[in-house]
């Protein structure tokens, strides 16, 4: 297993359907610290759901499952306060406005699937 990185996963849900959902319980059983952050009350896998953007020290990875007209308000948070090492974008959540200002900030920005890179040993 590769080493834990920490993770914070924008979009969140308790919803079983969705990959957000998906994507934590992924990360966890690969041995990654998660934090979740959304919108609405809950708990992932063990794991509250975080609603205020509060800053969160050595993230390596931000995760996206917000589309791309609910990112503007994550903007600052994500490029200022979280600062990390990559930004994935996940299908449905490509920007290119704020992938610009990532890779500006030093950050590896790019599309890909989280749950993909984790199934071929790429995250």
């Amino acid at each position: 297993m590769s080493e834990s990185k920490k993770t914070v996963v924008i979009g969140a849900s308790t919803n079983p359907a969705r990959y957000s959902f998906r994507c934590i319980h992924q990360l966890m059983a690969n041995g990654h610290e998660v934090i979740p952050i959304g919108i609405k009350n809950g708990e992932v896998n063990g794991v509250e759901i975080i609603k205020e953007l509060k800053p969160i020290e050595d993230v390596d990875t931000v995760t996206l499952y917000v589309g791309p007209s609910n990112q503007p308000e994550y903007y600052d948070y994500i490029l200022n306060v979280l600062k990390p090492k990559r930004l994935i974008f996940n299908p449905g959540t490509e920007n290119k406005e704020l992938k610009d200002k990532a890779i500006a900030k030093g950050i590896d920005a790019f599309e890909a699937c989280t749950l993909v890179m984790m199934s071929t040993n790429q995250f």
